[in-house]
């Protein structure tokens, strides 16, 4: 989680409904990127991730309210959503999602960010993460990824999150059409989609022990995904030793970062 003060957004504050307040502007954000993402994504996406945007009921004219989001999702898969404070430790975040939950940011982007933000906004994690928690093997791999962080521990938190962000993140699954996007860095950001599913984007299958030792930046866009072959499969990765095989991966050291030092 990263300190959004020195970013000048702040975290909302939820009135006694759970609502949190958005603005004309917050509103005309969401909109254009919602219409922007929908029109480009298609093609590009899984299957699974686009029609959850119709199943969670999300449109253009309405930015989402959590509590909204969340009693959907229960009825659909029992998973849910809760808003979240700009900073919160990685023991919370894994134990959110040990307990099928998703941690959401409720500030929204500016429009001098429309493009692209490091932070994670109410459009990243709304639009990003919550039409693939309409599928219960999506949830599956999120609930299980939590209780095996938890299991862990600190010492290994850091590897972890290198998992999340290969997956999660800025994961890619093989379908018959050829590999599309499941990441919600890909689904939520214009500049990504279009790098991610180009003709030029250097995609690998997954393999858990190159995931591991792969290292990466989050302020530009990603030189490297990894393609998954299902939900299904990406959970049964995680019934390996994680912990030797973590502990591996420190002793082999990253590999070549694929991208510049950070400036």
């Amino acid at each position: 989680m990263l300190d959004l003060e020195k970013h000048e957004y702040t975290s909302l504050q939820s009135d006694a409904r759970g609502h949190y307040p958005y603005t004309d502007a917050d509103r005309s954000v969401w909109s254009e990127l919602f219409d922007q993402q929908v029109a480009s994504l298609k093609g590009k996406m899984v299957d699974s991730y686009l029609e959850g945007i119709g199943t969670l009921g999300l449109e253009a004219d309405q930015v989402p309210q959590v509590v909204d989001i969340d009693a959907r999702l229960r009825e659909l898969t029992g998973a849910g959503v809760e808003g979240v404070p700009a900073i919160i430790p990685p023991t919370r975040f894994f134990t959110l999602l040990s307990e099928r939950k998703f941690p959401v940011a409720t500030f929204l982007r500016r429009r001098e960010d429309i493009d692209y933000i490091e932070e994670p906004d109410l459009f990243h994690e709304v639009f990003g993460h919550c039409p693939l928690l309409t599928n219960s093997a999506y949830c599956d791999f999120i609930e299980a990824f939590g209780k095996r962080a938890l299991e862990l521990g600190k010492g290994y938190s850091w590897h972890m999150f290198r998992l999340f962000w290969f997956t999660i993140e800025f994961g890619m699954i093989h379908t018959k059409d050829g590999p599309r996007g499941f990441g919600a860095g890909i689904a939520s950001s214009p500049s990504e989609v279009e790098n991610a599913l180009g003709d030029k984007a250097k995609i690998r299958d997954f393999d858990l022990m190159e995931v591991l030792r792969t290292p990466y930046r989050i302020d530009i866009v990603q030189p490297v995904y990894f393609a998954i072959r299902s939900f299904e499969a990406l959970t049964q990765s995680l019934d390996q030793d994680l912990k030797a095989m973590i502990d591996a991966a420190k002793t082999a050291g990253d590999l070549p970062p694929l991208f510049d030092p950070a400036p």
